[in-house]
């Protein structure tokens, strides 16, 4: 066959010459945070205005993924100019349009973050917030149209996987993993490439792919956004992985809470399927393989891999002790791969620049970007994605913008209920894995939650301890008593009425469940308590009640 025939190169080199007749691309963001603040009525509003204008034939509105800031949308991106409007509603539309179209001038009082800088950036590109990130998982989110596989196409989607089948052996896939040194962006960081060649070397009649879709951190929306913004990204991943391992067969676990992602990736599929990219001999090869979704029904505890698997099953989502690990003893008995979204995510870009490419960013032990969802008391929130090695207080003043109100800064809280709390004296932090546990903090996937001097660090400790709890599955006796009697502790002294004997036993309790619990849960609950009372014990001594 020759490779130039494919159906795919066609299809993008049609919309190339379909996209290059317009002279303006307007991009509305489609994300689920701006729908919910309005972003439909908005580009239903742009439409009507562009076809009233007569501008249809010159003027390509497009909805997208997520931009990134989220706490300013609705967000409108015109392109090639990179002006990007925030707050958008129906009511400002047509003076846009007239003044960015026709004017050739943006209204800079409506420019992104124009509220609140001196001086907006007319080049959104040149703002702090984009031009200190670096992003390849989050590629093309907001500037193609996701339910569309031509505009993935278009940038270079499915050439990884069209460079597997016909130039590289499953080996010499793997190899590209091992040398890009991505480790397994689900919390644990596990490297990839380790994991894939575990999958490869069991022999099976069948083997399967799992992506992880079950996001369940307060505050966290990385996995969300990447599925509801590129999700053909995603299946591209999973397809190259069942390549390189042996699988034919994939399953996409995707959180109930996230419909928009769900619709879009399910859509993804039947346009993959409809293009020989997905199913019986892909792209004419004898390479065969197919994705399925399973829609998880918001238990936290399946976000880790056993537990996850046995949901598939159609059994209730409990862990089970490991060994066997799934790479040998998976779904339904067989070796299994599971990784989460951005894991996948950044396999595509991996194999059309090579390992050594993706290896020389980040640090010499946490390789790559990594996508932070940045939330809490800061300016600006959202999504943003930075090489490994960033340090946190270049997330929180340069890309953050600071702390709303020019308030102080008191801690950052990483990795979700499993995570910990980075105090001011350490803003320094490079976020890497190994620096970060350094603090007694994980990277986790991704939360990222900003806190000023008005947090109360004790009752932060007792609202994860509360979510981990209310979370156990009650499978093991350490997580479902343990974080019980540890939020109870906790609880007391937030009321002020705690003791030392209390405070004790608290420390003794979390040792005890941090070593003893079955899963990773359980396992990493009382890191919250732990951190916040290695850096911020005084708060806790301030409760104690005093005995003479």
């Amino acid at each position: 066959m020759n490779r130039h025939d494919l159906k795919t190169i066609i299809y993008a080199e049609k919309t190339k010459e379909e996209n290059n007749k317009y002279r303006h691309k307007i991009c509305v963001c489609c994300g689920a945070s701006c729908i919910s603040s309005g972003s439909e009525e908005v580009m239903k509003k742009l439409q009507e205005e562009i076809k009233t204008r007569g501008l249809e034939n010159e003027v390509e509105v497009v909805p997208t993924g997520c931009m990134g800031p989220c706490n300013q949308g609705p967000l409108m991106k015109f392109l090639p100019e990179y002006n990007i409007y925030q707050k958008i509603d129906c009511s400002n539309i047509s003076a846009i349009v007239q003044s960015q179209l026709t004017e050739k001038k943006p209204i800079e009082d409506l420019l992104l973050f124009a509220d609140s800088r001196e001086k907006p950036f007319l080049d959104a590109q040149e703002d702090p917030f984009f031009k200190k990130q670096m992003k390849i998982a989050l590629r093309n989110c907001g500037h193609i149209n996701p339910e569309r596989i031509e505009d993935y196409l278009v940038h270079n989607g499915y050439q990884a996987l069209d460079k597997v089948l016909f130039e590289m052996s499953p080996e010499e896939v793997i190899a590209e993993i091992k040398q890009s040194r991505l480790r397994g962006r689900g919390g644990a960081g596990y490297p990839t490439g380790f994991k894939w060649e575990t999958v490869y070397k069991y022999v099976s009649d069948q083997k399967y792919v799992i992506c992880n879709g079950d996001e369940g951190d307060p505050g966290a929306f990385m996995d969300r956004s990447v599925l509801e913004g590129n999700p053909h990204r995603v299946l591209e991943g999973m397809a190259i992985a069942g390549y390189a391992v042996g699988a034919s067969k994939g399953y996409a676990y995707i959180r109930g809470e996230y419909p928009l992602a769900i619709k879009r990736f399910e859509l993804a599929i039947k346009q993959a399927r409809k293009m020989g990219l997905l199913g019986n001999n892909i792209l004419g090869t004898s390479f065969s393989f197919d994705i399925e979704v399973r829609i998880g029904a918001g238990a936290f505890v399946c976000g880790e891999e056993t537990a996850l698997i046995a949901s598939i099953e159609g059994k209730r989502g409990t862990p089970r002790p490991r060994p066997p690990f799934p790479a040998e003893s998976g779904l339904w008995g067989k070796p299994t791969l599971i990784n989460n979204v951005e894991s996948f995510a950044a396999i595509s870009p991996i194999i059309n620049n090579g390992g050594e490419w993706y290896s020389e960013i980040g640090t010499p032990k946490s390789a790559g970007t990594k996508v932070f969802a940045l939330a809490g008391k800061i300016k600006y929130s959202g999504l943003i994605e930075v090489p490994m090695g960033t340090t946190l207080r270049e997330i929180v003043f340069d890309i953050g913008g600071g702390m709303q109100n020019d308030a102080d800064f008191k801690a950052a809280q990483t990795g979700g209920p499993s995570g910990g709390c980075i105090p001011a004296e350490h803003l320094d932090v490079k976020m890497d894995y190994e620096s970060l546990v350094s603090l007694g903090s994980i990277m986790g996937s991704g939360g990222l939650i900003i806190m000023d001097k008005s947090s109360d660090m004790v009752d932060v400790a007792r609202y994860f301890m509360e979510f981990c709890m209310d979370e156990s599955c009650g499978k093991c006796v350490p997580c479902r008593v343990g974080t019980r009697m540890m939020h109870d502790l906790l609880q007391k002294i937030c009321d002020n009425k705690g003791t030392q004997i209390d405070l004790n036993r608290l420390e003794e309790l979390a040792v005890y469940v941090k070593e003893t619990s079955l899963c990773g849960l359980g396992g990493s609950a009382p890191n919250p308590l732990l951190s916040t009372l290695r850096h911020f014990r005084q708060e806790y001594e301030n409760r104690i009640v005093k005995h003479d």
